[in-house]
């Protein structure tokens, strides 16, 4: 098996790749795969910190800018709600124009709402001009979708928790970056100044694009497939993990956008005070996302994801005893565990994602290139739909704060309703991918194979068959993906 091949097609077009092929993989494929995750991580890692830029704009947005606390909630949430919107044609962008040239546009397009951002920032700004450049930082988050998919077709089942985690955990460090740009600017030059932030994010921009332009690669066997998009949507589990998706990454991205408000408006912080808290939550839940990848490849990311749930609803319950007690010391404590948590679930749950349609390829009677090749083509598909949900979940996170400040003064009852929601993907977890089943089973999403059993129901680590129709109890079909 030879090594990619390259070859000129308006831009740098990789003609064959077949990286679950392992000759291949060592003799030129790896090399290639991790060059294009470095550049990829770069462009991702600047679209999130645009995409939470702001996140630290309200911090600099004192009373004369004349914006209470609901309304700097508000913004905030019109930019996660157009960040997750357009996380589902960023997806299918990467088959339509190429993985690099994409990363090149998308890049590129992160100068908008930074600049529209340097020239509107400052008292006087009506506040509807706030909110449409707010909306206009949402672009940052479709980098995301684009950015996983792409990576997804370059690397191996096998390692595509470890690939998956650490592209989006570099990319999901852009929001404390960015929130450590904004301390040091509040810090050094004061809470007037907000555009030196912005003024550093532009060359960077430009950087960024010009490194994916030098360095990426398009995959020539990447094609839009409106087949496995509408089988995608067909297809149960793909609601199943983007419900299960809310609670992990809804979760960081929220809490992302929320966190340094929460400070000020529940413990009184300051500007400054609040943002030398802020930056450390989702930095430790960014580091840990290849862990829950990595943790993954090794125990299976269903047990990862459901023990990680109870996690999450235990240190959820401990940020409202916190709030009750009005501790900030312990809400830190729980609030910062619930970042860390967060981003392992999501890593785990990616993971999750193309070793559930390749199980049900396996199931069908596929031979392992085939099942992998189907589990590149729906998990491919199937991520920017997850992606986008799972970013709404943010999105519901900063309305649920807004109102339970508005009404309650503090986020106690919008913490209660977050606990609910992780028993429920608790509950979710265990009773899709783990609880023990007879291999005969109705199909999800009414798939099968003609006889009315479930295909998947039949795999266990790495796809070994145990035919339909035995009635016998095992393990159940997803428990290793």
């Amino acid at each position: 098996m030879t090594a990619p091949t390259t070859a000129r097609k308006r831009g740098r077009w990789i003609e064959h790749w077949d990286p679950e092929d392992e000759t291949f993989w060592r003799e030129g494929g790896r090399r290639v795969a991790r060059r294009n995750l470095l550049f990829s991580v770069l462009s991702e890692h600047i679209g999130f910190s645009v995409w939470t830029l702001w996140s630290v704009m309200v911090l600099f947005m004192g009373p004369e800018y004349g914006v209470d606390p609901a309304g700097k909630f508000f913004l905030i949430s019109m930019a996660t709600l157009v960040g997750a919107v357009v996380r589902v044609p960023y997806t299918f962008a990467v088959a339509r124009f190429g993985g690099r040239n994409w990363t090149v546009i998308s890049a590129m397009f992160l100068l908008l709402p930074t600049v529209a951002a340097f020239v509107v920032m400052e008292p006087g700004t009506s506040y509807t001009t706030f909110m449409v450049v707010a909306m206009l930082t949402g672009i940052g988050g479709g980098n995301f979708a684009s950015s996983m998919t792409n990576i997804n077709s370059f690397f191996p089942l096998r390692e595509k928790g470890w690939a998956l985690g650490m592209n989006a955990g570099g990319g999901n460090i852009g929001v404390p970056v960015v929130q450590l740009v904004g301390l040091a600017v509040i810090g050094i030059a004061g809470a007037g100044h907000p555009r030196i932030v912005l003024g550093i994010y532009i060359p960077l921009i430009v950087a960024a694009a010009l490194c994916s332009a030098l360095r990426m690669d398009n995959l020539a066997p990447v094609r839009n497939d409106t087949g496995a998009a509408k089988e995608a949507v067909r297809d149960a589990h793909t609601w199943i993990m983007s419900f299960l998706y809310v609670g992990t990454f809804g979760s960081f991205i929220g809490y992302s956008f929320a966190f340094g408000l929460v400070l000020q408006t529940q413990f009184g912080r300051t500007p400054l005070q609040a943002a030398s808290l802020t930056f450390l939550g989702p930095l430790l839940g960014s580091l840990v996302r290849p862990v829950g990848g990595r943790l993954a490849d090794r125990h299976g990311g269903a047990r990862i994801t459901l023990w990680n749930f109870a996690a999450m609803a235990a240190a959820t319950l401990l940020v409202v005893v916190a709030s009750v007690m009005e501790s900030l010391p312990v809400f830190l404590v729980g609030f910062t565990a619930l970042f860390v948590l967060s981003g392992l679930g999501n890593g785990s749950t990616y993971k999750m994602i193309p070793g559930i349609f390749r199980a049900k390829a396996v199931a069908r009677g596929m031979g392992d290139e085939d099942a992998s090749a189907y589990g590149r083509r729906l998990s491919g598909a199937a991520m920017g739909l997850i992606g986008a949900v799972g970013a709404l979940g943010g999105l519901a996170i900063n309305l649920a704060f807004r109102q339970s400040f508005e009404t309650g003064g503090t986020g106690t009852a919008a913490f209660l309703c977050f606990l609910a929601f992780y028993a429920a993907c608790f509950g979710v977890t265990w009773a899709v991918y783990l609880r023990r089943r007879p291999s005969t089973v109705p199909v999800a999403g009414g798939e099968g194979d003609g006889t009315g059993h479930d295909p998947a129901a039949g795999t266990g680590q790495g796809g070994a068959e145990a035919g339909p129709g035995r009635g016998e109890e095992r393990e159940p079909a997803f428990a290793e993906v």
